[in-house]
């Protein structure tokens, strides 16, 4: 039995966090299939009273522990591996700064935004799509402009707000239907140096459940 288990799918971007952060730190690990689509599993009794009171991915599993929520996963895993950990209380604080950011603002609207032009039925009103694509490009603007004078969010190193912050911005253009990196030059560089770091992933490689059949199409990653 691998040491962690990770409840996850493919398409989910805080998932990503928690199976990016496992490979990157070369943890023994192992991905447990949550069928979110068509299942519904996260929404079941059974799933919500043994797995997460919440009814979201990832979980966590490590011995006696059951982890959710990706800042406390993070967190956990750094701690224990001491990679892509912050250094020293001002760091430390630094890096929630950014991880309670991007789970409120970047991703936050991303996340919602992708899922409602892939999957919602009936489509969504084009007001409520243009508004979320309007806090899009300020997010993304804000941290284009940290990353213009730095390799990574707290400086020359990786941390685990990167990772966090990256979640969602491995999905292919066509999901979006903007293509994040090109208009943004210093994100688009960002997440280059972060897809060479060892044990780097595409979500779609990481995690089960692609393709999904719900999708319009199911575009081939980048």
């Amino acid at each position: 039995m691998p040491e962690y288990q990770l409840y996850c799918f493919a398409q989910s971007g805080n998932a990503y966090r928690a199976a990016l952060m496992l490979n990157l730190i070369g943890a023994d690990w192992k991905p447990i299939y949550v069928d979110f689509f068509k299942g519904g599993e996260t929404r079941t009794p059974k799933y919500r009273s043994e797995v997460n009171e919440m009814g979201e991915v990832p979980v966590l599993v490590h011995g006696d522990k059951k982890l959710t929520q990706s800042g406390v996963i993070l967190t956990y895993l750094s701690d224990r591996s001491g990679r892509f950990k912050p250094e020293g209380e001002d760091e430390r604080l630094e890096a929630l700064r950014w991880i309670i950011f991007d789970n409120q603002k970047l991703n936050g609207f991303i996340g919602p935004y992708r899922f409602l032009k892939n999957f919602a039925k009936p489509p969504v009103d084009p007001a409520v799509m243009a508004f979320l694509k309007a806090r899009i490009d300020g997010n993304l603007a804000i941290v284009d402009k940290r990353l213009a004078d730095r390799a990574f969010i707290l400086g020359d190193k990786p941390t685990i707000a990167d990772i966090s912050l990256c979640a969602y911005l491995y999905y292919p253009a066509d999901e979006f239907g903007f293509d994040i990196a090109e208009t943004h030059q210093n994100i688009g560089a960002w997440l280059g140096r972060i897809k060479a770091l060892p044990g780097w992933k595409h979500p779609y490689d990481l995690m089960p459940g692609h393709p999904n059949e719900l999708m319009p199409s199911s575009p081939p990653r980048p």
